[in-house]
């Protein structure tokens, strides 16, 4: 009897975010690469981590697809060389046409809006705010939509309070796609009170991903004790996640990639926890992080559901069903 008490398990209320993990923009851009090594074979060459997330990363290329940073790393050839999904400058594409590359673009259709949108404010002669994170890709690729000096970046409130624009009666702003909803509004708002002419983005440049997973975690984090996010570290949606989870009361949350990265000592006297995935992590991960914790605790699994999704973004043109016809 006393073996018996020994080795039974507590008891551990999981609350499973939903929506959570790959959106259809990721789901695009991990097809294209896979489309393309079916129809030209390897080696498919992608600029930057076609998405943040190193189990796809590695997945794809163990299926012949060789990353690089830039377009010098390619060979000479005519293998395809995809753009990932976070956006590219557009000296990207013009040195993929000087050197006659075989170029498809997988960057995401919300982003490519983004970038629509700031080249419209552009020809419209207004300084364009971009909020966002410096040093990520994508705002790298919008930044280099447009020549030098005419997107500023804001990625603080205090750079919104501080920020003196050339003209603050012709301004407009467009934000990255993965940010904290929080954040952006409370930025958005000192700017507008700042700049009541400021031209805003006819809908939410914020995606529709982005917005359900953190609705999601603020739903479940107040009645957990613990909250996972599986996610990269340097997955912008991902970490916003892990910081909606704090916000709305959650005393520990963490992001990991994989279930080998917690520090179980951490979980130890937990009764209840949620998890969720930011939206370049694969399901698969979330079963592993789930079978983790079932080897410690007797899971009671739970969905909550914030928003149910349906978007779909068809693969690029030359990755097509009649592309290699």
């Amino acid at each position: 009897m006393q073996a018996d008490l020994q080795t039974s398990k507590p008891r551990l209320r999981v609350m499973l975010c939903a929506p959570r993990g790959f959106c259809a923009g990721v789901v695009r851009a991990i097809d294209a690469v896979e489309r393309a090594l079916e129809l030209y074979g390897p080696p498919v060459y992608v600029r930057h981590e076609i998405v943040h997330n190193k189990y796809v990363v590695e997945g794809l290329k163990r299926k012949g697809a060789v990353f690089v940073e830039e377009l010098e790393e390619v060979p000479p050839g005519n293998a395809p060389v995809i753009f990932s999904a976070h956006g590219v400058p557009k000296s990207v594409p013009a040195e993929a046409a000087l050197r006659n590359m075989f170029a498809i673009d997988a960057t995401c259709p919300l982003v490519t809006k983004v970038h629509r949108e700031a080249e419209v404010h552009h020809r419209k002669g207004r300084d364009i705010l971009l909020i966002g994170h410096a040093r990520h890709p994508e705002v790298i690729g919008t930044m280099g939509q447009l020549p030098e000096g005419a997107v500023t970046l804001i990625e603080t409130a205090e750079d919104a309070r501080t920020i003196v624009p050339r003209n603050p009666d012709n301004l407009a702003y467009v934000t990255q796609t993965t940010l904290s909803l929080d954040d952006t509004a409370e930025m958005v708002e000192i700017l507008r009170a700042r700049f009541p002419n400021m031209a805003a983005p006819h809908k939410e440049d914020i995606c529709y991903a982005t917005t359900n997973r953190q609705e999601a975690v603020k739903h479940v984090a107040p009645g957990v004790d613990a909250m996972v996010v599986v996610g990269a570290p340097n997955s912008s949606n991902s970490q916003r996640l892990r910081e909606a989870a704090e916000r709305a009361g959650c005393g520990l949350a963490v992001l990991v990639q994989r279930a080998s990265e917690l520090d179980w000592q951490r979980f130890s006297n937990i009764t209840s926890l949620g998890v969720t995935a930011g939206a370049s992590a694969p399901e698969i991960l979330v079963e592993e992080l789930l079978d983790a914790f079932a080897e410690r605790f007797e899971l009671e699994v739970e969905t909550v559901t914030a928003a149910q999704e349906n978007v779909f973004f068809p693969l690029p043109r030359a990755l097509r069903p009649d592309a290699a016809e």
